[in-house]
Protein backbone atom coordinates (compact mmCIF):
# COMPACT_ATOMS: atom_id res chain seq x y z
CA UNK A 1 0.00 0.00 0.00
CA UNK A 2 2.36 2.63 0.03
CA UNK A 3 1.25 4.74 -2.62
CA UNK A 4 3.86 5.08 -5.50
CA UNK A 5 6.06 2.57 -6.17
CA UNK A 6 8.83 0.91 -3.89
CA UNK A 7 12.03 2.50 -4.50
CA UNK A 8 14.68 0.16 -3.33
CA UNK A 9 16.48 3.56 -3.47
CA UNK A 10 13.75 6.07 -2.40
CA UNK A 11 10.11 5.68 -0.90
CA UNK A 12 7.05 6.85 -3.18
CA UNK A 13 4.13 4.85 -2.51
CA UNK A 14 0.62 5.34 -3.68
CA UNK A 15 -1.26 3.33 -1.94
CA UNK A 16 -3.75 5.04 0.38
CA UNK A 17 -6.60 6.16 2.04
CA UNK A 18 -7.90 7.25 -1.00
CA UNK A 19 -5.27 6.73 -3.18
CA UNK A 20 -4.41 3.44 -2.44
CA UNK A 21 -6.63 2.41 0.49
CA UNK A 22 -4.54 2.26 3.55
CA UNK A 23 -1.35 4.07 2.29
CA UNK A 24 -2.80 6.27 -0.17
CA UNK A 25 -1.38 8.71 -3.05
CA UNK A 26 -2.37 12.18 -1.09
CA UNK A 27 -4.20 13.57 1.95
CA UNK A 28 -6.69 11.62 3.12
CA UNK A 29 -9.29 13.85 3.18
CA UNK A 30 -13.00 12.21 2.94
CA UNK A 31 -15.30 14.81 1.70
CA UNK A 32 -19.36 14.40 1.78
CA UNK A 33 -19.19 12.71 -0.90
CA UNK A 34 -17.83 10.06 0.73
CA UNK A 35 -14.51 9.79 -1.12
CA UNK A 36 -11.10 9.74 -0.03
CA UNK A 37 -8.54 12.47 -1.39
CA UNK A 38 -5.60 11.42 -3.34
CA UNK A 39 -2.00 13.60 -2.19
CA UNK A 40 -0.39 14.59 -4.87
CA UNK A 41 2.92 13.75 -3.16
CA UNK A 42 4.32 11.14 -0.93
CA UNK A 43 5.23 13.24 1.78
CA UNK A 44 2.03 14.38 3.40
CA UNK A 45 1.61 17.65 6.12
CA UNK A 46 2.35 16.45 9.58
CA UNK A 47 -0.26 15.45 11.91
CA UNK A 48 -0.27 14.88 15.74
CA UNK A 49 -0.23 11.35 16.79
CA UNK A 50 -1.12 10.08 20.04
CA UNK A 51 1.72 8.04 21.84
CA UNK A 52 -0.70 4.97 21.97
CA UNK A 53 -3.14 4.42 19.42
CA UNK A 54 -7.01 3.82 19.64
CA UNK A 55 -7.29 0.07 19.34
CA UNK A 56 -9.21 -0.42 15.93
CA UNK A 57 -12.68 -2.98 15.04
CA UNK A 58 -13.42 -4.76 11.92
CA UNK A 59 -15.44 -2.90 9.40
CA UNK A 60 -19.17 -2.72 9.01
CA UNK A 61 -20.09 -4.95 6.87
CA UNK A 62 -17.10 -7.42 6.72
CA UNK A 63 -15.90 -7.72 3.24
CA UNK A 64 -14.56 -11.81 3.93
CA UNK A 65 -13.65 -13.15 0.46
CA UNK A 66 -14.14 -17.14 0.30
CA UNK A 67 -10.98 -18.80 0.09
CA UNK A 68 -9.45 -20.49 -2.98
CA UNK A 69 -9.61 -24.07 -3.68
CA UNK A 70 -7.04 -23.36 -7.20
CA UNK A 71 -3.90 -22.99 -5.84
CA UNK A 72 -2.63 -20.09 -7.40
CA UNK A 73 -6.12 -18.23 -7.70
CA UNK A 74 -6.94 -15.78 -4.59
CA UNK A 75 -10.34 -14.11 -5.04
CA UNK A 76 -10.71 -9.86 -4.67
CA UNK A 77 -13.57 -8.04 -4.18
CA UNK A 78 -14.58 -4.13 -4.62
CA UNK A 79 -17.47 -3.52 -2.37
CA UNK A 80 -18.51 -1.43 0.80
CA UNK A 81 -15.70 -0.13 2.64
CA UNK A 82 -15.23 2.01 5.56
CA UNK A 83 -15.79 5.79 6.14
CA UNK A 84 -17.31 5.80 2.30
CA UNK A 85 -13.99 4.94 0.66
CA UNK A 86 -14.31 4.02 -3.19
CA UNK A 87 -12.63 1.82 -5.30
CA UNK A 88 -11.06 -0.71 -2.44
CA UNK A 89 -9.77 -3.77 -3.74
CA UNK A 90 -9.63 -6.23 -0.93
CA UNK A 91 -8.97 -9.71 -0.12
CA UNK A 92 -8.58 -12.22 2.83
CA UNK A 93 -5.44 -13.25 4.05
CA UNK A 94 -4.26 -16.10 6.38
CA UNK A 95 -2.14 -15.86 8.67
CA UNK A 96 -0.19 -18.24 11.38
CA UNK A 97 1.80 -18.65 13.88
CA UNK A 98 5.26 -20.17 12.10
CA UNK A 99 5.27 -23.65 11.70
CA UNK A 100 1.83 -24.10 13.56
CA UNK A 101 -1.70 -24.81 12.19
CA UNK A 102 -2.46 -22.23 15.06
CA UNK A 103 -4.08 -19.15 11.91
CA UNK A 104 -6.86 -16.88 11.43
CA UNK A 105 -8.40 -15.75 8.13
CA UNK A 106 -8.22 -11.71 8.24
CA UNK A 107 -10.66 -9.89 5.89
CA UNK A 108 -10.63 -6.74 4.30
CA UNK A 109 -7.18 -6.53 3.86
CA UNK A 110 -6.22 -4.17 0.77
CA UNK A 111 -4.58 -5.38 -2.30
CA UNK A 112 -1.42 -3.05 -3.50
CA UNK A 113 0.63 -3.38 -6.53
CA UNK A 114 2.22 -0.55 -5.11
CA UNK A 115 3.59 -1.32 -2.05
CA UNK A 116 5.64 -4.34 -1.03
CA UNK A 117 4.70 -6.61 2.03
CA UNK A 118 1.71 -7.26 4.30
CA UNK A 119 0.40 -4.97 7.18
CA UNK A 120 -2.12 -5.98 9.47
CA UNK A 121 -3.57 -3.97 12.61
CA UNK A 122 -2.66 -5.46 15.19
CA UNK A 123 -6.18 -5.37 16.97
CA UNK A 124 -7.36 -7.51 13.83
CA UNK A 125 -5.23 -10.05 14.87
CA UNK A 126 -6.79 -12.57 17.59
CA UNK A 127 -4.86 -12.59 20.93
CA UNK A 128 -4.46 -16.35 20.98
CA UNK A 129 -2.18 -16.25 17.77
CA UNK A 130 1.11 -15.09 19.19
CA UNK A 131 3.61 -13.82 16.41
CA UNK A 132 7.21 -13.41 17.55
CA UNK A 133 8.94 -10.17 16.88
CA UNK A 134 12.04 -9.61 14.92
CA UNK A 135 14.64 -8.64 17.11
CA UNK A 136 16.60 -5.56 16.50
CA UNK A 137 19.85 -4.88 18.27
CA UNK A 138 19.02 -5.33 22.51
CA UNK A 139 15.03 -4.76 21.50
CA UNK A 140 12.77 -5.34 18.52
CA UNK A 141 12.28 -3.98 15.13
CA UNK A 142 9.83 -1.36 14.66
CA UNK A 143 8.72 0.16 10.92
CA UNK A 144 7.39 3.28 9.76
CA UNK A 145 5.88 2.88 6.67
CA UNK A 146 5.35 6.02 4.71
CA UNK A 147 2.24 6.37 2.34
CA UNK A 148 1.04 9.49 0.05
CA UNK A 149 -1.93 9.59 2.71
CA UNK A 150 0.25 9.37 5.79
CA UNK A 151 1.93 6.34 7.69
CA UNK A 152 1.64 3.04 9.51
CA UNK A 153 3.60 2.34 12.66
CA UNK A 154 4.28 -0.55 13.98
CA UNK A 155 6.44 -3.98 15.21
CA UNK A 156 7.96 -6.35 12.41
CA UNK A 157 6.98 -9.76 13.68
CA UNK A 158 7.32 -13.47 11.61
CA UNK A 159 4.19 -14.91 10.38
CA UNK A 160 3.20 -17.42 7.91
CA UNK A 161 1.31 -16.45 5.11
CA UNK A 162 -1.51 -18.31 3.57
CA UNK A 163 -3.03 -17.57 0.23
CA UNK A 164 -5.19 -19.80 -2.18
CA UNK A 165 -2.92 -22.89 -1.36
CA UNK A 166 0.58 -21.25 -1.18
CA UNK A 167 2.65 -20.30 1.78
CA UNK A 168 4.85 -17.69 2.38
CA UNK A 169 6.61 -19.24 5.32
CA UNK A 170 7.83 -17.04 8.23
CA UNK A 171 8.04 -13.96 6.56
CA UNK A 172 8.40 -10.21 8.13
CA UNK A 173 5.15 -8.23 8.56
CA UNK A 174 4.29 -5.16 9.73
CA UNK A 175 1.73 -4.99 13.29
CA UNK A 176 0.36 -1.76 13.06
CA UNK A 177 -0.18 -0.15 16.37
CA UNK A 178 1.60 -2.94 18.33
CA UNK A 179 1.70 -2.00 22.04
CA UNK A 180 5.24 -3.62 21.95
CA UNK A 181 6.28 -0.21 20.03
CA UNK A 182 3.48 2.02 21.52
CA UNK A 183 5.88 5.49 20.80
CA UNK A 184 6.12 6.57 17.15
CA UNK A 185 9.09 8.38 16.00
CA UNK A 186 8.94 12.08 15.84
CA UNK A 187 10.20 11.96 12.20
CA UNK A 188 7.36 8.91 11.47
CA UNK A 189 4.46 11.16 13.24
CA UNK A 190 6.10 14.30 11.49
CA UNK A 191 5.37 12.28 7.77
CA UNK A 192 1.32 12.61 7.53
CA UNK A 193 -1.85 11.35 9.29
CA UNK A 194 -1.83 8.71 11.44
CA UNK A 195 -3.40 5.20 9.46
CA UNK A 196 -3.29 3.18 12.58
CA UNK A 197 -7.12 1.94 13.14
CA UNK A 198 -9.57 0.76 10.56
CA UNK A 199 -11.22 4.45 10.38
CA UNK A 200 -7.63 6.08 9.23
CA UNK A 201 -6.60 3.14 7.25
CA UNK A 202 -10.04 1.51 5.92
CA UNK A 203 -9.19 -1.42 6.16
CA UNK A 204 -7.40 -4.11 8.22
CA UNK A 205 -4.08 -3.98 7.09
CA UNK A 206 -2.59 -3.66 3.15
CA UNK A 207 -1.23 -6.95 0.99
CA UNK A 208 2.00 -4.91 -0.90
CA UNK A 209 2.30 -7.37 -3.63
CA UNK A 210 4.16 -5.09 -6.15
CA UNK A 211 7.48 -4.94 -8.32
CA UNK A 212 10.17 -5.93 -5.41
CA UNK A 213 10.77 -8.54 -2.65
CA UNK A 214 11.32 -6.21 0.03
CA UNK A 215 9.56 -3.01 1.22
CA UNK A 216 12.86 -1.12 1.03
CA UNK A 217 15.60 -3.41 -0.09
CA UNK A 218 19.63 -2.85 -0.01
CA UNK A 219 20.09 0.80 1.11
CA UNK A 220 18.36 0.05 4.12
CA UNK A 221 20.87 -3.13 4.99
CA UNK A 222 23.58 -0.41 4.90
CA UNK A 223 22.06 2.74 6.13
CA UNK A 224 19.82 3.57 9.15
CA UNK A 225 17.28 5.81 7.04
CA UNK A 226 14.42 7.92 8.91
CA UNK A 227 10.93 6.75 8.37
CA UNK A 228 11.77 3.27 7.72
CA UNK A 229 13.36 0.62 10.50
CA UNK A 230 13.90 1.31 13.65
CA UNK A 231 15.49 -0.58 17.05
CA UNK A 232 13.09 0.06 20.26
CA UNK A 233 14.01 -0.81 23.73
CA UNK A 234 11.75 -2.36 26.42
CA UNK A 235 10.91 1.32 27.83
CA UNK A 236 9.41 2.15 23.96
CA UNK A 237 12.13 4.55 22.86
CA UNK A 238 13.18 3.94 18.93
CA UNK A 239 16.11 4.90 17.00
CA UNK A 240 16.79 4.61 13.35
CA UNK A 241 19.02 1.33 12.39
CA UNK A 242 19.17 -0.29 9.34
CA UNK A 243 17.77 -3.92 8.96
CA UNK A 244 19.31 -6.85 7.47
CA UNK A 245 17.34 -7.85 3.89
CA UNK A 246 15.92 -11.27 5.13
CA UNK A 247 13.92 -9.03 7.98
CA UNK A 248 12.42 -6.41 5.96
CA UNK A 249 8.87 -6.85 5.71
CA UNK A 250 8.62 -9.26 2.76
CA UNK A 251 6.29 -9.32 -0.63
CA UNK A 252 4.62 -12.79 0.27
CA UNK A 253 4.24 -13.79 -3.27
CA UNK A 254 8.30 -13.36 -3.35
CA UNK A 255 8.44 -16.18 -0.79
CA UNK A 256 5.72 -18.56 -2.36
CA UNK A 257 7.76 -21.98 -2.80
CA UNK A 258 5.46 -21.52 -6.54
CA UNK A 259 4.20 -19.16 -8.92
CA UNK A 260 6.35 -16.73 -7.28
CA UNK A 261 7.58 -14.12 -9.92
CA UNK A 262 4.79 -11.30 -10.22
CA UNK A 263 0.19 -11.34 -10.00
CA UNK A 264 -1.96 -10.57 -12.31
CA UNK A 265 -5.06 -9.21 -11.57
CA UNK A 266 -7.91 -9.77 -13.24
CA UNK A 267 -11.15 -7.54 -13.10
CA UNK A 268 -14.71 -7.73 -14.99
CA UNK A 269 -14.87 -4.17 -17.33
CA UNK A 270 -17.91 -2.01 -15.26
CA UNK A 271 -20.64 0.31 -16.86
CA UNK A 272 -19.27 3.87 -16.55
CA UNK A 273 -22.31 4.50 -13.50
CA UNK A 274 -19.78 2.37 -11.82
CA UNK A 275 -21.37 -0.66 -9.87
CA UNK A 276 -22.31 -1.58 -5.75
CA UNK A 277 -19.52 -4.50 -5.74
CA UNK A 278 -17.27 -6.07 -8.34
CA UNK A 279 -15.64 -9.93 -8.10
CA UNK A 280 -12.22 -10.67 -9.32
CA UNK A 281 -9.29 -12.52 -9.24
CA UNK A 282 -5.54 -12.32 -8.47
CA UNK A 283 -3.57 -15.19 -10.11
CA UNK A 284 -0.48 -16.05 -8.18
CA UNK A 285 2.96 -16.13 -11.13
CA UNK A 286 3.56 -15.46 -14.83
CA UNK A 287 4.18 -17.33 -17.19
CA UNK A 288 4.26 -20.24 -14.80
CA UNK A 289 0.24 -22.33 -15.25
CA UNK A 290 -2.03 -22.16 -17.98
CA UNK A 291 -3.76 -19.54 -16.39
CA UNK A 292 -1.62 -16.84 -15.99
CA UNK A 293 0.18 -16.94 -19.89
CA UNK A 294 1.22 -13.51 -20.77
CA UNK A 295 -0.83 -13.65 -24.62
CA UNK A 296 -0.45 -11.33 -26.44
CA UNK A 297 -0.12 -8.56 -23.77
CA UNK A 298 2.11 -5.39 -23.99
CA UNK A 299 5.14 -6.32 -21.58
CA UNK A 300 6.29 -2.52 -20.43
CA UNK A 301 9.27 -2.64 -18.49
CA UNK A 302 9.53 -0.51 -15.60
CA UNK A 303 12.82 1.09 -13.78
CA UNK A 304 14.61 -1.22 -11.51
CA UNK A 305 15.26 0.88 -8.75
CA UNK A 306 12.20 2.81 -8.96
CA UNK A 307 9.68 0.63 -10.59
CA UNK A 308 8.39 3.64 -12.78
CA UNK A 309 7.54 3.52 -16.15
CA UNK A 310 6.50 7.29 -18.00
CA UNK A 311 2.94 8.19 -19.63
CA UNK A 312 2.49 10.32 -22.18
CA UNK A 313 -0.98 12.08 -22.22
CA UNK A 314 -2.93 15.51 -23.34
CA UNK A 315 0.61 16.75 -24.36
CA UNK A 316 1.87 15.98 -21.11
CA UNK A 317 4.43 13.74 -19.70
CA UNK A 318 5.00 12.04 -16.76
CA UNK A 319 7.84 10.68 -16.13
CA UNK A 320 7.09 9.12 -12.53
CA UNK A 321 4.04 6.85 -13.55
CA UNK A 322 3.43 3.64 -12.08
CA UNK A 323 0.33 1.00 -12.31
CA UNK A 324 -1.19 0.45 -8.58
CA UNK A 325 -4.54 -1.26 -7.65
CA UNK A 326 -3.72 0.37 -4.06
CA UNK A 327 -4.78 3.86 -5.33
CA UNK A 328 -8.53 4.16 -5.32
CA UNK A 329 -8.52 7.38 -8.84
CA UNK A 330 -6.35 7.87 -11.96
CA UNK A 331 -4.04 10.62 -10.27
CA UNK A 332 -2.38 13.60 -12.91
CA UNK A 333 -2.64 17.23 -13.22
CA UNK A 334 -4.93 18.67 -15.75
CA UNK A 335 -5.48 22.45 -16.14
CA UNK A 336 -8.30 21.61 -18.74
CA UNK A 337 -10.53 19.93 -16.32
CA UNK A 338 -12.60 21.26 -13.21
CA UNK A 339 -11.67 20.27 -10.29
CA UNK A 340 -13.82 19.82 -7.04
CA UNK A 341 -11.26 19.50 -3.84
CA UNK A 342 -8.78 16.69 -4.70
CA UNK A 343 -11.29 15.47 -7.70
CA UNK A 344 -12.06 16.09 -11.51
CA UNK A 345 -15.77 17.50 -11.62
CA UNK A 346 -16.03 17.41 -16.18
CA UNK A 347 -19.33 18.24 -17.01
CA UNK A 348 -19.63 15.60 -18.72
CA UNK A 349 -17.33 12.46 -18.76
CA UNK A 350 -14.84 13.06 -21.24
CA UNK A 351 -12.78 10.35 -23.22
CA UNK A 352 -8.84 10.79 -23.07
CA UNK A 353 -5.90 8.57 -24.46
CA UNK A 354 -2.21 8.08 -23.41
CA UNK A 355 1.02 6.55 -24.30
CA UNK A 356 2.80 4.30 -21.08
CA UNK A 357 6.22 3.70 -21.90
CA UNK A 358 8.59 0.95 -20.58
CA UNK A 359 12.59 2.01 -20.23
CA UNK A 360 13.09 0.26 -23.12
CA UNK A 361 10.92 2.39 -25.07
CA UNK A 362 7.72 -0.07 -26.06
CA UNK A 363 4.94 1.90 -25.91
CA UNK A 364 1.04 0.72 -25.68
CA UNK A 365 -1.59 3.15 -25.90
CA UNK A 366 -4.44 3.50 -23.49
CA UNK A 367 -8.08 4.90 -23.29
CA UNK A 368 -9.81 5.75 -20.18
CA UNK A 369 -12.80 8.32 -18.93
CA UNK A 370 -12.65 10.84 -16.81
CA UNK A 371 -16.28 11.32 -14.79
CA UNK A 372 -17.92 13.97 -12.53
CA UNK A 373 -16.37 12.88 -9.05
CA UNK A 374 -19.41 14.16 -7.47
CA UNK A 375 -22.09 12.55 -9.52
CA UNK A 376 -20.09 9.54 -9.06
CA UNK A 377 -20.05 9.60 -5.25
CA UNK A 378 -23.66 10.42 -4.84
CA UNK A 379 -24.30 7.21 -6.42
CA UNK A 380 -24.62 4.10 -4.65
CA UNK A 381 -21.70 2.67 -6.21
CA UNK A 382 -18.75 1.21 -4.94
CA UNK A 383 -16.90 0.57 -8.08
CA UNK A 384 -15.61 3.27 -10.79
CA UNK A 385 -13.44 2.94 -13.67
CA UNK A 386 -13.44 6.69 -14.43
CA UNK A 387 -12.97 8.32 -10.70
CA UNK A 388 -9.45 10.84 -11.54
CA UNK A 389 -8.10 13.04 -8.65
CA UNK A 390 -5.45 15.74 -8.96
CA UNK A 391 -1.75 15.19 -8.47
CA UNK A 392 1.23 18.02 -8.41
CA UNK A 393 3.34 15.11 -10.62
CA UNK A 394 3.38 11.59 -12.12
CA UNK A 395 0.85 9.46 -13.09
CA UNK A 396 -1.29 7.03 -11.29
CA UNK A 397 -2.58 4.88 -12.84
CA UNK A 398 -5.13 3.42 -9.71
CA UNK A 399 -7.53 0.71 -9.54
CA UNK A 400 -9.76 2.47 -12.41
CA UNK A 401 -7.23 1.09 -15.30
CA UNK A 402 -7.54 -2.18 -13.84
CA UNK A 403 -11.39 -2.98 -14.40
CA UNK A 404 -11.90 -5.04 -18.12
CA UNK A 405 -7.78 -5.64 -18.27
CA UNK A 406 -5.61 -8.46 -16.88
CA UNK A 407 -3.21 -6.53 -15.32
CA UNK A 408 0.75 -8.17 -14.76
CA UNK A 409 2.84 -6.86 -12.13
CA UNK A 410 6.47 -8.91 -12.77
CA UNK A 411 8.64 -8.61 -9.32
CA UNK A 412 12.67 -7.43 -10.19
CA UNK A 413 14.63 -10.17 -10.92
CA UNK A 414 12.36 -12.98 -11.04
CA UNK A 415 12.47 -14.85 -14.35
CA UNK A 416 9.22 -15.49 -16.38
CA UNK A 417 8.11 -15.81 -19.98
CA UNK A 418 9.04 -12.68 -21.17
CA UNK A 419 12.07 -12.47 -19.20
CA UNK A 420 13.40 -11.19 -15.63
CA UNK A 421 11.05 -8.08 -14.04
CA UNK A 422 10.50 -5.74 -12.75
CA UNK A 423 7.95 -5.07 -15.88
CA UNK A 424 3.89 -4.08 -16.27
CA UNK A 425 2.34 -6.01 -18.64
CA UNK A 426 -1.64 -5.33 -19.82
Amino acid sequence: MRTSLHLHALLLVCAALTGCGGGGSAPAATGQNGGAAPASSPAAASAPVAATPPAASSPTPSAAVPQSTIPNVQPIVVTTAPGLTRNMLTTSVTVCQPGTSNCATIDNIQVDTGSHGLRILASALPAGLPLAAQASGSGVAGECAVFGGGYTWGAVRSADVRMAGQLAASIPIQTIADPAVPTVPADCAGSGRAMQTVAGLRANGILGVGLFDADCGAVCVSAALPRWYYSCDSSGACVASSQALAQQVTNPVSRFALDNNGVVIDLPAIADAGAPSVSGSMIFGIGTQANNTLGNASVLRANPVTGYVSTASGGQSYAQSYLDSGSNGLFFSSAQLPECGFWYCPTSTQAASAAITGTDGTSSMVSFAIGNANVLFASANNAFDNLAGVASSGFGWGLPFFFGRRVYTAIAARETSAGPGPYYAF
